[in-house]
């Protein structure tokens, strides 16, 4: 029998969609900005992928969960009945901390799981990770990604792929937990820093790590331009990092470095814009242009969770990449939050990598 600790961090993700790239110290301001909890949408996902592939083995399950919103409350709804071994004292939005997960890691490390399976993002994965290392305990972690910035190479590619890899694995590796200073993030400096290593269980569809860098990306800039200007009437959804900078410095303003800008007909209509604010501008032809995460290929799903499902389905999409990246990326990613969705982007993708030059990738 497997047993599995599973702990749901409810507020992580919450400022995504809302502009406010974390969360950290930010609920409030989340809450009022109209955001609603994702991470206990994301945790169901999760654990009824488990569920399914437990059943679909034979595998007996285990699961232990912290109470309320914190895991209970997502393992009945996904199908399970959990042993609860402890709660937060209140357990509404804004109302968790840190503490209640690192208290979570501690009482399944007690009770020996074989694995501590997390909901939330990078700041979550701290907490677990610097717990279980101050145990010793040699618990194995995974992480189902629900924040805004998911740097680490701690988390599965998506919900699903946690949950089934949370009953299958058999090994289990080094991998780094890393985070960055949210108030920086926000002004438009990412700096990363090495918060911890964990065992994590081996499989395929574990991301890596974040790199910084990229190449050169004018000739890519210069042919986005062109096609814009050529293109009256079209709205442009241009989203954030290095090689949209360049973008966007080409067709005339100095966008948002981290956010999403909403640009058509030689005018910025949105700097920095919330899902709600790309929506009310969006018009009746539309494109959103992003660019993979270095080293993990994710083209939708971290980062950029302004651009929704809604927005996708409104727009048709264009990836601009540097060769460099792409060389080191392999294959492209995405995790909207929809399944449907994921699975109707995913296949083969004409990235563009220089003004005309065009290079086939996949998406997995």
């Amino acid at each position: 029998m497997r047993r599995i600790g599973v702990v749901v961090n409810p507020i992580a993700g919450m400022g995504g969609r809302v502009g406010l790239k974390g969360t950290d110290g930010k609920v409030a301001e989340a809450i009022e900005r109209g955001a609603e909890p994702r991470a206990p949408g994301r945790a169901v996902d999760a654990l009824a992928a488990l569920g399914e592939r437990a059943a679909g083995l034979g595998e007996a399950v285990e699961l232990l969960a912290w109470g309320g919103r914190m895991g209970e409350d997502e393992a009945r709804e996904a199908g399970f009945d959990p042993v609860v071994v402890g709660g937060p004292e209140r357990d509404d939005v804004g109302e968790t901390s840190n503490e209640d997960t690192r208290e979570a890691v501690r009482a399944f490390v007690e009770r020996g799981v074989d694995l501590v399976l997390f909901v939330g993002g990078d700041g979550t994965a701290v907490d677990v990770a610097e717990t279980l290392a101050d145990l010793d305990a040699g618990t194995p972690m995974l992480g189902v990604p629900a924040g805004v910035k998911v740097y680490s190479s701690v988390f599965a590619v998506t919900p699903r792929a946690a949950g089934r890899l949370a009953v299958v694995f058999d090994a289990t590796e080094t991998r780094e937990v890393n985070d960055i200073d949210e108030d920086a993030y926000r002004g438009g400096e990412v700096n990363t820093e090495l918060r911890a290593l964990a065992e994590v269980p081996v499989g395929e569809d574990l991301q890596s790590s974040k790199q910084i860098g990229g190449g050169t990306v004018e000739q890519l800039a210069e042919g986005v331009a062109e096609d814009a200007r050529e293109d009256p009437g079209r709205t442009y959804v241009l989203g954030p990092g290095s090689t949209l900078a360049a973008v966007k410095r080409e067709l005339g303003f100095e966008g948002s470095p981290l956010g999403v800008d909403v640009w058509r007909d030689g005018e910025v209509l949105v700097l920095d814009a919330t899902e709600s604010e790309i929506l009310s501008n969006l018009g009746e032809r539309n494109v959103i242009v992003v660019s993979p995460i270095g080293g993990q290929g994710f083209v939708f799903g971290r980062g950029n969770p302004q651009i929704s499902p809604e927005v996708i389905r409104r727009s048709d999409v264009e990836v601009v990449a540097s060769r460099s990246k792409l060389d080191g990326t392999g294959v492209l990613r995405v995790d909207t939050g929809e399944p449907d969705l994921d699975e109707a982007l995913r296949g083969w993708e004409r990235v563009r990598v220089g003004r005309f030059e065009r290079r086939m990738v996949k998406v997995v």
